[in-house]
């Protein structure tokens, strides 16, 4: 089986996505992703609870530069000069997500899960990034998960995109 799909979402994580969604039903917001390295795994986990799940709008699942450029209307620029993985790519995709979607709180998730050829593809190293519409400019946290594993840093991103999606939530 393939690594990926060995993933089993840990009681907090699962508690976690409850919490989200409550909370996006409780305030009849609406929800939506914008994932690169993580591969839909976050919009998996929203559409898998029942009870709340119809509180996900929808996902988009952008691995590639050319994805995130026609899909989300990332600059070519920022993939060019500052990179996909990234604080500007990463908050570009909460804007570009807001904007192609009726989702009222957007989390984004760009990121190496795995090391790359070169110093800068570093293993675990992932650019979050969550709007409100109508909020504030958008939120960004870099994290570096370190050579967990291709299966755990997504895990471990699931985590943290969830944990910034309720404060979202939270201040709303």
């Amino acid at each position: 089986m393939a690594e990926a799909l060995a993933l089993t979402v840990p009681t907090p994580i699962d508690d976690l996505a409850r919490e989200v969604l409550r909370l996006a039903c409780d305030r009849d917001l609406k929800l939506a992703t914008a994932e690169s390295c993580t591969g839909g795994l976050l919009a998996s986990l929203l559409t898998d609870i029942p009870g709340c799940s119809h509180a996900f709008e929808r996902g988009f699942v952008v691995y590639t530069d050319a994805a995130k450029n026609e899909l989300l209307g990332v600059r070519q620029s920022i993939l060019d000069i500052d990179g996909a993985v990234s604080e500007a790519a990463a908050v570009a995709l909460t804007q570009g997500a807001l904007e192609r979607s009726q989702a009222d709180v957007v989390a984004a998730i760009t990121g190496f899960t795995d090391p790359g050829p070169s110093p800068e593809e570093e293993a675990g190293l992932v650019h979050f990034a969550t709007a409100r519409r109508g909020g504030p400019a958008p939120r960004h946290r870099l994290m570096r998960f370190g050579t967990l594993g291709r299966a755990r840093v997504r895990q471990a991103a699931l985590e943290t995109a969830l944990e910034m999606m309720r404060d979202e939530l939270l201040v709303v």
